[in-house]
């Protein structure tokens, strides 16, 4: 073991109450309710890289929630990295599904619970505790810069300008991510692909205001009615999306993410019964689910509403009908032409007398594909399958995460998630967890990163 990793152990019970002082910080980036915990959040980030050597830390202001930033230079000659992460949280919401306070840590069985924990506070913890390993040791190997953002969980709406913005100060040889998360806890995996995003509103009008059924119905214009014909209208009977021109630009995935799919062992009948929907029948077969899972974009329903939907009747015709719509997107996929072939399509299958509107939330991001012969992503591969024993699958996100391609497209440089979150860490739910065991492994192994990098 190096010095760095000597020093890892003796202080290991120190990174896991990091974990847990940075968990206790309520910082949702989506709840004006607590907007106070954010500049606590970020104050909490800057003394941890203050700790690990970090002369210069700054904290950025981006029109929204601010970014922390700092950078150590050691020999101008040396490779430089950017680590990033980000430090808010998604909402606990429901509260009573949680087994204990979602702001109180608190571990069992070796697993660390709290909101926040796998996402995304744990993994940063992970690379800032190894980073100040370095620092109380031998040394940082090579050149550090740290970004870590306020909004990756409310869709990350200023931080594409924030890196065009800080693009020369952010210039480096490799991104390496704390955020993202492993396939499964028994299988090592590197994330070479997620998926892009878009979300729509769609409103149907038909009259100026609520109707009585009864003395308009047969001959008033129903919304409901319209709307749902027409969502049925994106979609086959298989579910495959139908959309004119929705894919017709979508590029092929690295070919080993298939070696991954059919070397997965992926149990598709646990699969069902985990997310609690009766098994289909016939069963798909795993490759079969997780191509869709993860390279082929598609177009769901989130939610829809229109008239009266409380206890007991009201006799009315809604005068609108509402939907959102996500769309997962694959490499090629443009959010502007997506959005586009979307609407044309509903409006083909408008009925007369109604009117449509079509609502885009944000710009939306396209999907992030590594590229598969990055020097990088070889090495963390290298150290990974070192660390765990086993070679690590290349597997892609079904989710988004949106700073992959952000990072490419404004500092042109290659991007490696390197996260010791895994999948079934509930992130995003009640009793999201991070494993303790990912805590170890995980710090030896980013330094083991850097020091190969460099």
């Amino acid at each position: 073991m190096s010095a760095a990793e000597d020093w890892l152990a003796a202080h290991e019970a120190e990174g896991v109450e990091t974990i847990a002082a940075f968990c206790r910080i309520p910082s949702l980036s989506a709840d004006p309710a607590y907007r106070e915990a954010i500049p606590e959040a970020a104050g909490f980030v800057e003394a941890r890289l203050a700790e690990a050597g970090f002369g210069t830390v700054e904290r950025i202001e981006t029109g929204g929630h601010p970014c922390v930033y700092a950078e150590r230079i050691v020999d101008p000659a040396k490779p430089t990295v950017l680590v990033y992460g980000h430090y808010d949280v998604q909402p606990p919401d429901p509260l009573d599904k949680w087994r204990s306070p979602p702001f109180e840590p608190e571990v069992r069985d070796d697993r660390l619970y709290a909101r926040g924990a796998a996402d995304d506070k744990g993994p940063l913890t992970v690379a800032l505790h190894a980073l100040r390993a370095l620092h109380e040791t031998s040394g940082l190997p090579l050149n550090v810069k740290v970004l870590v953002e306020g909004e990756e969980e409310s869709g990350s709406p200023h931080f594409a300008p924030t890196v065009a913005r800080m693009r020369d100060r952010l210039a480096c040889d490799l991104v390496v991510s704390a955020d993202g998360a492993m396939w499964r806890a028994d299988l090592p995996s590197v994330t070479v692909a997620s998926r892009g995003m878009v979300a729509l509103d769609v409103e149907v009008a038909g009259a100026g205001k609520d109707l009585h059924s009864g003395r308009h119905g047969g001959s008033a214009p129903n919304p409901v009615r319209a709307l749902v014909r027409m969502l049925a209208g994106l979609h086959d009977d298989e579910g495959r999306v139908i959309v004119p021109g929705f894919a017709d630009d979508a590029t092929p995935p690295d070919p080993r993410i298939g070696e991954a799919i059919r070397a997965s062992g992926f149990d598709v009948s646990a699969y069902f019964d985990g997310i609690g929907a009766p098994r289909p029948d016939p069963l798909p077969s795993a490759e079969e689910l997780l191509t869709r899972q993860w390279l082929i974009p598609t177009l769901e329903f989130n939610g829809i509403s229109g008239g009266y939907a409380g206890e007991g009747t009201k006799t009315v015709i809604p005068a609108t009908a509402r939907a959102k719509i996500t769309c997962r997107l694959v490499a090629g996929q443009e959010p502007d032409a997506v959005v586009a072939a979307i609407e044309a399509q509903l409006r083909a299958l408008l009925p007369p007398g109604y009117a449509l509107e079509v609502h885009r939330h944000g710009p939306g991001s396209a999907a992030f594909a590594s590229d598969p012969d990055l020097p990088g992503l070889k090495v963390a591969e290298e150290v990974l399958e070192e660390i765990m024993g086993r070679r690590p699958l290349r597997v892609a996100m079904g989710a988004t995460i949106p700073i992959g391609e952000v990072f490419q497209r404004y500092l042109g440089r290659g991007v490696v998630f390197f996260s010791f979150a895994t999948a079934d860490e509930d992130y995003h739910a009640p009793n999201e967890f991070f494993r303790l065991s990912s805590f170890r492994k995980g710090c030896i192994a980013w330094i083991r990163l850097l020091e190969r990098l460099a």
